[in-house]
């Protein structure tokens, strides 16, 4: 009988270049972890850290069948974003009031997992606070965190993290064949080859290249950047200029030489290479948080000795020097600074004392991108915003920071934040957007009419946010302050704002008849002000209180002009939410294949967003149509979506429960106690992709317990995607062809690997040819 392969779920990034030594530390760390619940790598900058740690949270994979999950720390500034950033990156979308960290503890009690904190030393005693709450909560949750200081938690373990092993000074006795053996000279002839083809140690270079790592002390990033040299001068002229560099750091005792002076010095000179501009736009981009764009670099970067069109060249320049890495494919191309290298870079700007005025402009940037996004939002670039913005999250999360630092400016982080209301929905990111609107309005004190726009729009857009997490209470005490601001502003967009925030509350508690009315008056006021987005946010509730009023007619008008008005704005978001409603009245009305088809239209609308509580109430509602026909398959959908709504930390829309509860037993009475019972349990059984292949009614079946287990199949999605890993395709042109989430295409690629029990996109390919699925081939 031939077993389907586990599935394993690894959130790791894939490997850039190859993966050189460490098989000891590998095999301690995993011993550690083995023993205890949380290991720290401690280590200095440039050391390895992070990489030894992806590689053995990779190793580990198939054993922690909830996943190896990455947390990356290193441009998280905010130490009170903590929990939200573990939160977002374990993909739970919490709409609900609890303290996040129990949220996260909910969610994690139950699970095997390997959690991995990378970048700590900035956040020591909120991780430690953290790591000791989660592993108190979760006994199967296991924590590898680096770091540059241990956590200081009970039970830690702790591993310093050593460089490369390297040649000592007596190399007459060396051949070439025994040094390769050493991890440093491997790395460094793999570097050097990447930018010099065909390079090889020799006996001719090879007492150089000894010296050279020797001289590095064995950092891993440090050797890195210079081999990148070798592009423009040899390994001798290397060695010289190390050497020259290299002699005021070491006057004295050589062994009180400390590891992180020699990478700094290796940046010193990396520094020294380059032009004054390009030093110059060094340190400004040091003001960016988690990458950026060329267009950000010219509008925040030139002035004072850089003109914008020199931009494009200081930037190739600083590529081509190991100072920026350059990320995306031909169609998106961004650019990040390593976090050793834009600290030094952030040293030199504070040097120069223009810190706080690369600090404004970069916030001007960035308030001018949430403005535009705002405008872009409703129209044929959403999908695109939206993944531009949350390319940007970083550099947004530090914009609204210096907002918030900085005397006088809190009005402008109100700003930003309240453009950004739709993108923070959008992504189910709740929590983080209140705390900002929350700090910004206690620390707004400015006047005028101005402020007070920005003020009354940021209540709304907070009691809104509130409203979502069913915290109607403190919503409406903020809309009463905006409603007096409104009014002594004259602004019907705001009061428009608040008809709309407190009908959604008004539905959400399950009146409909006083929801109608307000939702009625939200979307005149609307009109009013030329507001053509809000008049489709209020149709889709004002069209759904009318369904649950049992107002056919009313609702249908409403749906149809708000889908008549996504399409003619070629809008996704809307749209998709619109269908998912209006496919609920049209299933009510008793076409059932049509009310699916819109269902399943809805889903393929969200797919670019990753829009997973959109897909969940879609199934839900799939569930409920199933039930009288096909009640079998009902029941495998309600258990799939019981399992959704758990990593949300709220149940559905209340609003529509009777819906829920009415179908449910209508599929309970169709197909008996023991028989739904039994189709729930595989429904929870179904992976989130394979529960969306099924709501899509690809070929998934849902394995019945006694049935002998069999390799699965690839879905028809899974296929297609399978043809372009054939193809030599990137996870992110994968994502780029089929507008969907590059998360979403790493899920299937990865699920695809799990299903054939294969690990590698080679084999896959193969697989694929031997299919005779290439193009060309039979289908």
């Amino acid at each position: 009988m031939t077993m389907t392969a586990p599935i394993v779920s690894c959130h790791l990034p894939a490997e850039l270049n190859s993966f050189i030594g460490r098989r000891h530390e590998i095999a301690e760390v995993k011993r550690l972890l083995s023993d205890a619940r949380l290991v720290t790598l401690i280590g200095v900058g440039g050391v390895g850290k992070t990489r030894l740690a992806m590689r053995v949270g990779f190793d580990l994979r198939r054993s922690y069948p909830d996943g190896v999950w990455l947390v990356e720390l290193a441009a998280l500034e905010s130490p009170e974003l903590l929990v939200q950033t573990v939160m977002e990156c374990l993909e739970i979308q919490d709409r609900s009031v609890r303290p996040p960290i129990e949220v996260l503890t909910d969610h994690l009690r139950d699970k095997r997992m390997l959690l991995i904190l990378d970048n700590c030393e900035h956040l020591l005693d909120e991780c430690a606070t953290v790591a000791e709450t989660l592993m108190r909560a979760a006994p199967g949750l296991r924590i590898l965190a680096t770091s540059r200081q241990t956590l200081g938690v009970v039970g830690e373990q702790t591993m310093a993290v050593p460089p490369l092993p390297m040649p000592d000074f007596d190399l007459a006795r060396s051949s070439t064949d025994s040094l390769k053996q050493y991890d440093a000279i491997r790395l460094f002839a793999d570097r050097s080859q990447s930018v010099l083809p065909g390079f090889e140690v020799t006996e001719d270079n090879q007492d150089s290249v000894a010296r050279i790592v020797r001289r590095l002390d064995g950092i891993p990033l440090a050797i890195e950047l210079a081999a990148v040299r070798l592009r423009a001068i040899s390994v001798e002229q290397l060695l010289a200029r190390l050497d020259d560099r290299f002699r005021l750091l070491t006057m004295g005792a050589r062994t009180a030489l400390p590891r992180q002076q020699t990478l700094r010095a290796l940046i010193d000179w990396s520094y020294a290479l380059c032009t004054e501009q390009e030093r110059l736009l060094w340190a400004r981009l040091s003001v960016f948080s988690g990458g950026l764009d060329l267009e950000a670099a010219e509008h925040v970067c030139a002035g004072d000795g850089i003109e914008p069109d020199e931009v494009v060249d200081l930037v190739v320049g600083l590529v081509g020097k190991s100072v920026l890495a350059r990320e995306g494919d031909q169609n998106t191309v961004r650019y990040r600074l390593l976090e050793t290298i834009r600290q030094y870079g952030r040293d030199r700007l504070r040097e120069s004392g223009d810190e706080a005025a690369l600090r404004a402009r970069h916030r001007d940037w960035f308030e001018d991108l949430a403005s535009r996004g705002q405008r872009e939002w409703f129209g044929p670039d959403q999908v695109a915003w939206f993944n531009r913005l949350g390319a940007e999250h970083g550099n947004i999360r530090s914009a609204l920071d210096y907002c918030l630092t900085t005397p006088g400016e809190a009005v402008r982080g109100l700003a930003i934040a309240t453009s950004l209301r739709f993108y923070w929905i959008a992504t189910g990111s709740l929590r983080e957007p209140r705390d900002w609107l929350d700090r910004l309005l206690a620390a707004n004190d400015a006047e005028g009419d101005a402020a007070a726009t920005a003020r009354a729009n940021a209540l709304c857009v907070n009691a809104r946010l509130a409203v979502l997490q069913s915290d109607f209470a403190l919503a409406a005490d903020m809309l009463e302050e905006a409603r007096g601001l409104a009014k002594q502003l004259d602004s019907a967009a705001v009061l428009a704002e608040i008809s709309y925030v407190r009908g959604l509350a008004t539905l959400l508690q399950r009146d409909s008849a006083g929801a109608a009315d307000l939702l009625e008056e939200a979307v005149t006021g609307y009109r009013e002000a030329d507001a053509p987005m809000g008049v489709v946010n209020a149709l889709l509730y004002l069209a759904t209180a009318h369904s649950l009023l049992g107002h056919p007619g009313e609702a249908v008008t409403r749906f149809t002009e708000g889908l008549e008005t996504c399409e003619a704005r070629k809008d996704h978001w809307f749209k998709s939410y619109t269908l998912w409603v209006y496919g609920i009245e049209v299933w009510r009305e008793g076409d059932v294949a049509r009310a699916v088809e819109m269902e399943r239209e809805a889903i393929r609308l969200k797919e670019p967003f990753d829009d997973r509580l959109g897909t969940a109430l879609c199934i839900e509602a799939l569930a409920w149509m199933a039930a009288d026909g096909t009640p079998e398959r009902a029941a495998v959908l309600f258990g799939a979506s019981q399992e959704r709504w758990r990593s949300f930390g709220a149940p559905p829309f209340g609003y529509l429960s009777g819906h829920h509860d009415a179908s449910e037993a209508l599929a309970r009475e169709r197909l008996g106690e023991e028989e739904f019972e039994a189709a729930f349990r595989r429904g929870t059984e179904l992976t989130p992709a394979d529960a969306l292949a099924y709501a899509m009614c690809e070929d998934v079946k849902p394995a019945r317990p006694a049935a002998a287990a069999q390799p699965s199949p690839l879905t028809r999605r899974e296929m297609e995607i399978a043809r372009l890993v054939a193809q030599g395709m990137t996870n992110k042109a994968i994502a780029s062809e089929l507008v969907i989430a590059q998360r979403t295409a790493e899920g299937h690629v990865e699920h695809i690997l799990a299903k054939l029990g294969f690990n590698s996109r080679s084999q896959i390919a193969a697989w694929v040819g031997e299919q005779g699925l290439l193009p060309g081939g039979a289908p």
